[in-house]
């Protein structure tokens, strides 16, 4: 089995050390490295090229969100996830709009995380239950009405199907098994939508749709 290669930046080092012994002790993820600041977390990143980075925001120099949008510019092949403190709703939304594929609390149970490790690496989007939350409240308004779905004339019908499943949270082989399809033909429709949409990642996607009513 080819390991998940993963890459711990947190300022705190006995967090990092933590996460790593948790990681290592899996036998389908490797930690490549830590950082502790953002940019030893660019540097590392260019250098040792891991499939995720778990990324703290608050940082010395240059902050998480920072870091991830710069990472994101230059190898976004690499899926970051978000591991913090801060819930609130500027950093939550600056950190999707920088890139992040995820975000998780520093609550969250040892198998949220792995559960959300290989979820990112697999192509997916991941938040925290409360973050979650918090999106979906972003998407309505206080009476709870829904925007109107867009219909986002650039797509085919079967390019919206398959945005409506990424807005849902469902994973490529899982939206290939719905719509009996190869995941060859799942990962070409996905392609087409970021181009159509001009979105350089799945998170951003799935925001897009999540703001045109899509994925409830």
């Amino acid at each position: 089995m080819e390991k998940i290669r993963v890459l711990v930046a947190d300022d705190h080092p006995m967090f990092r050390h933590g996460i790593r012994a948790l990681l290592d002790s899996l036998d389908d993820m490797q930690v490549l490295g830590e950082a502790e600041t953002g940019n030893t977390a660019l540097a590392q990143a260019e250098q040792l090229q891991p499939d995720v980075i778990l990324m703290d925001i608050q940082m010395p120099g240059l902050n998480g969100i920072d870091a991830t949008r710069q990472i994101h510019q230059t190898s976004p092949h690499i899926a970051i996830l978000i591991l913090t403190m801060f819930e609130d709703d500027d950093s939550v939304f600056a950190a999707m709009q920088a890139g992040a594929r995820g975000y998780l609390l520093k609550g969250a149970r040892h198998d949220q995380i792995i559960g959300a490790i290989r979820a990112v690496a697999d192509g997916g989007a991941i938040f925290s239950p409360a973050i979650a939350q918090r999106m979906m409240n972003y998407f309505s308004d206080v009476t709870g009405f829904r925007k109107p779905v867009a219909s986002f004339p650039e797509l085919t019908a079967r390019e919206r199907e398959v945005l409506e499943l990424l807005a849902q949270g469902f994973n490529n082989g899982e939206i290939a098994h719905k719509l009996v399809v190869s995941d060859k033909t799942v990962r070409n429709h996905v392609s087409n939508i970021f181009n159509k949409l001009q979105v350089s990642d799945r998170a951003q996607a799935i925001l897009r749709a999540r703001d045109a009513g899509m994925g409830h």
